[in-house]
């Protein structure tokens, strides 16, 4: 159970909270569909609508990391094993209601469609990288299962730490897309960035890309690097840019042998601008070269850069027999 006074704060950042430990948010980018602008990359690289997506996670304030780059409530994790573990369909029942609660202002808004306003109550994704880490929370196969039975697509944003959980999926639910945090490309780095309180964190790590390697053809999968500068802050010279940091990427996404791989920029944003200020955030350009140094060493494996969007400050390298678009759940 989440604690009053971590509620309180919760409710304050917009958290519509479901459960023991649950919670669904109205992101900026959902706010602008409805409003008439363009959607997130997601909605560009994958031909998902923004404004039918619920950012949410099963395990809101319970995560194994501390990253120095995450904009979440991270200095009030609640550690890393849920006390009660709610029913996965109470839990969407409850987000769809909570999410459709955050949205009520927008149907009296003259600018919003009614009809795209009324369609996006119903979510078409739910996307669990709100906070927290959803591997976490024990029946997220099942979660994903009933995901799948409402004609809804699921993606599932993960720091690794939990191989067995991932395994498991594979016969209790698969989610539509797989997406691996890899902030950082080498044991020592990947210590002070994350801080983890989990034993042995790099190995499981490692372990998790293995499991990534084996659901080929059964789940689209992706590699995610969020890249940071070096800066003046505390951490000073702390950055994954270099250029040895290319080939250790490159190791590590071979292992992994994803559909994708997202290049994107950090953004100084929530509680990551108490550790990382907005010298730490590299400009569109600088995320492109870096990429353009993966795709230069990953082009023989059948890898190249498929999509970019500068606003959202992201860069997607893709194989080539993989189709971007999502086709069905």
């Amino acid at each position: 159970m989440i604690p009053p006074q971590i509620q309180a704060k919760l409710k304050k950042m917009k958290y519509g909270l479901v459960g023991n430990s649950s919670a669904v948010q109205v992101c900026r980018w959902t706010r602008n569909a409805l409003n008439g602008d363009r959607g997130c990359w997601k909605e560009k690289f994958y031909g998902i609508s923004s404004a039918g997506c619920a950012q949410m996670s099963p395990a809101t304030m319970w995560c194994e990391n501390q990253c120095l780059h995450c904009w979440r409530p991270i200095e009030m994790t609640l550690g890393s094993k849920l006390d009660a573990v709610d029913d996965p369909i109470e839990i969407l029942d409850g987000i769809v209601a909570e999410r459709k609660r955050l949205m009520m202002g927008f149907g009296g808004n003259d600018k919003v469609d009614k009809d795209k306003f009324k369609e996006a109550l119903t979510p078409s994704l739910f996307t669990m990288s709100l906070s927290g880490e959803p591997t976490i929370y024990p029946r997220l196969g099942e979660m994903f299962a009933e995901i799948r039975r409402r004609g809804a697509v699921s993606f599932l944003v993960t720091n690794g730490l939990n191989p067995e959980a991932l395994e498991k999926l594979e016969t209790t639910g698969l989610p539509t897309q797989i997406t691996v945090s890899t902030n950082a490309p080498n044991e020592e780095l990947f210590l002070k960035w994350h801080r983890s309180t989990k034993k042995e964190a790099w190995k499981r790590f490692n372990e998790t890309l293995d499991v990534i390697s084996g659901l080929e053809g059964m789940v689209r999968r992706v590699i995610r690097l969020t890249l940071v500068k070096p800066g003046v802050d505390e951490y000073g010279g702390l950055t994954n840019m270099t250029e040895e940091n290319v080939g250790e990427y490159v190791s590590l996404i071979k292992k992994a042998s994803p559909d994708f791989v997202h290049v994107k920029g950090f953004m100084s944003v929530g509680y990551a601008r108490d550790r990382a200020g907005y010298d730490k955030m590299p400009w569109f350009k600088e995320i492109k070269e870096f990429a353009l140094k993966l795709e230069n060493e990953l082009k023989q494996y059948g890898y190249k850069i498929s999509a970019e969007d500068e606003r959202c400050c992201v860069i997607m390298l893709a194989k080539n027999e993989v189709k971007l678009k999502i086709e069905k759940v």
